[in-house]
């Protein structure tokens, strides 16, 4: 009887924690702008220029137990390009360019989170829109971690730190302009790496029974 009683106990338990399993729902967090940083390298002459944006939002709907599950929506404004050089950035937010005045957004959202060859590592497939033309893109993601902080007894809530990176075509994007060299070659290069340092924070109360 006791056998019988401890079997239903142990299939009973099972069948819950399958629940609990099935139902759980990726949490979201949304992106810390003083904290992320969305940049890029791009080659100039003998050097590689880094520039990044300064105005952007977005949210990540994550679940570090079934990464396939996991989301990115991402905006940018591309008028707030930055790369220290005033009369550079002017030049970028033409039609040359970004065309900001015409397409004042540049924006990704994910289709698909592929997990890699550990827990921290990862690539989100996903749909890169700029100057009104969107074309696939993946990213090679590490998840450097999780977890509640709090800083002289206050807290800041869950938070979650991400490195993204990959390496696109801007001739793809109708990004074009560029200058022949008298000796030869070109002054920027067409391939452009982009490079996300990503803080987020989660707004999500925390789920049932969790510390």
């Amino acid at each position: 009887m006791k056998r019988l009683f401890l079997s239903a106990a142990l299939a009973t338990s099972a069948l819950l924690a399958v629940a609990l399993t099935a139902s759980a729902e990726p949490r979201t967090f949304v992106l810390d702008r003083s904290h992320t940083e969305v940049g890029f390298d791009i080659r100039h002459f003998f050097t590689r220029v880094h520039g990044r944006f300064t105005d952007f939002s977005g949210s990540i709907a994550f679940d570090p137990k079934d990464l396939t599950a996991s989301s990115v929506q991402v905006t940018i404004r591309d008028s707030s390009i930055f790369t220290a050089n005033e009369k550079r950035d002017g030049h970028l937010r033409t039609s040359d360019f970004f065309w900001a005045d015409k397409y004042p957004t540049i924006t990704f959202a994910s289709t698909k989170v592929v997990p890699g060859k550990d827990p921290s590592h990862f690539q989100v497939a996903g749909d890169l829109t700029m100057r009104g033309v969107a074309n696939p893109v993946t990213l090679d993601v590490e998840f450097i971690g999780m977890g509640p902080v709090a800083i002289g007894g206050n807290s800041m809530g869950l938070q979650a730190g991400f490195q993204a990176t990959a390496t696109i075509d801007r001739k793809d994007w109708g990004i074009v302009w560029n200058k022949a060299l008298d000796q030869g070659g070109m002054m920027l290069a067409d391939e452009v790496k982009l490079i996300l340092d990503v803080a987020a924070f989660s707004r999500d109360p925390a789920p049932a029974g969790a510390k």
